[in-house]
């Protein structure tokens, strides 16, 4: 993910309200979200060219959502991918806190990124930047490119935009977050981050929404979880010309044996 906007623990009726866009070349290979063949139990899209996954939940809760540190002068190529941090969160068994004990002894072997996971009473963030592990209160918290909570414009105007939404709304529909993602506003050049990479495309990676002749937004992501445990999950894809091509929805409860179908799949050209 290049964008994570969430609210933990403020809500009346959900526990987590999550909305993120996965940016990613085009020409990457990626399938949607469904429940995995070789996992049933796990709600993911998935990297077809490593494996993993950005953002996914296992029918018993746990889930994940992982978004890159960006910093080219220190990425590497034989680095493994980041996307398995993710699904091997939800393929496993360990609790958060040992899961990212783990993670941490290894996390040279990644390049820079930014993960939170748990369960929706249990949230957790880690960053193998400088190797920080936090439990996260109840609050609102955006990621992109960098720390949590950092600054950046589109951070933060997302951010703000969330809490309108949660603060009036007692059923929020998924609709509402994704416009709040759709947002393909630019910064302006003096609002822009020194990531390291050019000002032309600092400031189209500024905007919550990216579109570029071979970058850009691939799919938007909405994952709310009530105090009952009943999850609704929709993603919208997007096509290499920024337009959208198909949204799926699913929803089920959070039990370790109930079955879980797709609630409905709409395809829009």
């Amino acid at each position: 993910m290049c964008l994570i906007l969430f609210s933990n623990k403020e809500h009346l009726i959900y526990s987590l309200v999550l909305g993120a866009n996965r940016d990613e070349f085009y020409e990457r290979p990626t399938a949607p979200a469904s429940f995995w063949t070789d996992a049933p139990n796990v709600l993911a899209g998935r990297d077809l060219r490593h494996g993993g996954t950005w953002l996914g939940i296992h029918r018993n809760g746990r889930f994940a959502a992982v978004s890159n540190y960006r910093d080219p002068s220190s990425d590497r190529l034989q680095a493994l991918s980041r996307g398995i941090v993710v699904r091997d969160f939800l393929l496993g068994f360990d609790a958060p806190l040992a899961y990212l004990q783990q993670l941490s002894r290894k996390r040279n072997q990644y390049n820079d990124f930014n993960l939170i996971l748990g369960k929706a009473s249990d949230i957790w963030y880690y960053c193998n930047r400088n190797d920080e592990v936090q439990c996260l209160s109840s609050g609102l918290y955006g990621m992109s490119n960098h720390l949590l909570n950092t600054p950046w414009l589109k951070v933060e105007e997302g951010k703000a935009a969330l809490h309108r939404l949660i603060s009036k709304e007692k059923n929020i529909h998924p609709e509402r977050i994704l416009d709040i993602l759709a947002d393909r506003s630019i910064a302006n050049n003096y609002r822009s981050p020194d990531t390291g990479v050019s000002l032309d495309t600092e400031r189209m990676l500024s905007a919550r929404f990216i579109s570029s002749a071979h970058y850009g937004t691939r799919s938007s992501t909405v994952l709310l979880i009530d105090k009952q445990g009943n999850v609704t999950f929709t993603e919208r894809s997007f096509d290499t010309q920024s337009n959208e091509s198909k949204t799926l929805r699913y929803r089920f409860t959070i039990t370790a044996s109930s079955k879980t179908e797709p609630l409905s799949t709409v395809t829009t050209t």
